[in-house]
């Protein structure tokens, strides 16, 4: 059996997430507290008690998914022997959750992807005017035919691939009304629906340029090892081991398309036979079945999922 461990993205956050195994778990519990005390704030109780608009925020949410993460880590670590080095062929994550790869593959520390991940979300949000930009979800069409709508759309502003989830989701990011054009275009172009995200920014695409600069500066500053396995890179759907490399693909990311598809579909053709999700929800888990329907895929975020794990 060749395992690979994912971290889940923006979008999976919910209130309570990580209440239950922080109860349960000492490991999880210290988790939670490194985090709040590397940014200073209690994100733990708005992790468990809400409120959900102040959790959504992009600067919140995006820390607080990490925690978890770790928080599941930790736990399997500590009450069921995981060893990373020894357990797993691969690491990767979906947009912030390669931050979480990172950390649980001991390139940075938990308080500094906390605080990488914090100074993210606020660039991120800062990059582009309330109203500006938007995301939209084509569902049904392959990604070639996705950037081929994206490029008419366009004409002159930013329409960008942000995600290629994979099974016909490709997920839209630019200007507003180049977005709003491509879903106009979508139809009868082999796309079964367009659906406008509800997200407060346009991710993964070129209007969020000066959030790729601010983590240029962020990423400079901070103190890197090799992973003790390889990451698989969003921006590269290929594993990275070098520090300086992996500083790279983490700028680039803030910009670049999502690769998702590609790197399950690469992992599994490198072996993997089992996906474990660690965290909050169960997204990468039914893109994982869809992407590489040979593969066995699991979620573990609550102690009852740790308990099967196996």
């Amino acid at each position: 059996m060749t395992r690979a461990f994912i971290f889940p993205g923006q979008g999976s956050q919910a209130v309570g997430m990580g209440k239950a195994l922080s109860e349960a778990s000492p490991a999880a519990r210290q988790v939670f507290e490194e985090v709040d005390a590397a940014l200073g704030q209690n994100l733990s109780r708005l992790m468990f008690e809400g409120p959900s608009e102040e959790l959504t925020l992009t600067a919140n949410a995006q820390p607080a998914l990490m925690a978890t993460s770790l928080a599941v880590l930790r736990t399997l670590e500590a009450e069921r022997g995981l060893d990373l080095k020894r357990d797993a062929a691969f690491v990767a994550g979906h947009s912030l959750g390669e931050y979480s790869a990172l950390a649980a593959a001991g390139t940075f520390s938990i308080a500094d992807a906390a605080r990488l991940l914090r100074i993210r979300g606020e660039a991120m949000q800062r990059a582009v005017a309330p109203g500006v930009g938007a995301m939209a979800a084509l569902l049904g069409p392959d990604l070639a035919t996705a950037r081929d709508i994206a490029e008419e759309a366009a004409q002159g502003m930013v329409c960008d691939v942000a995600n290629d989830n994979g099974a016909g989701q490709v997920v839209l990011s630019g200007h507003r009304e180049a977005v709003e054009r491509a879903m106009a275009l979508a139809q009868g172009r082999g796309v079964r629906r367009a659906v406008l995200l509800n997200v407060s920014a346009p991710f993964h695409c070129a209007l969020m340029a000066p959030a790729a600069e601010a983590m240029r500066g962020a990423l400079a500053e901070v103190a890197m090892k090799a992973p003790v396995v390889p990451v698989y890179a969003n921006v590269t759907a290929g594993p990275l081991t070098e520090p300086d490399a992996i500083r790279e693909a983490l700028v680039a990311q803030v910009t670049g398309t999502v690769r998702w598809a590609e790197s399950v579909a690469a992992m599994a053709e490198a072996g993997v036979d089992r996906f474990h999700e660690l965290g909050a929800g169960k997204v990468l888990t039914g893109l994982v079945k869809r992407i590489a329907p040979s593969a066995a895929a699991s979620a573990i975020g609550t102690p009852d999922d740790l308990a099967a794990y196996a």
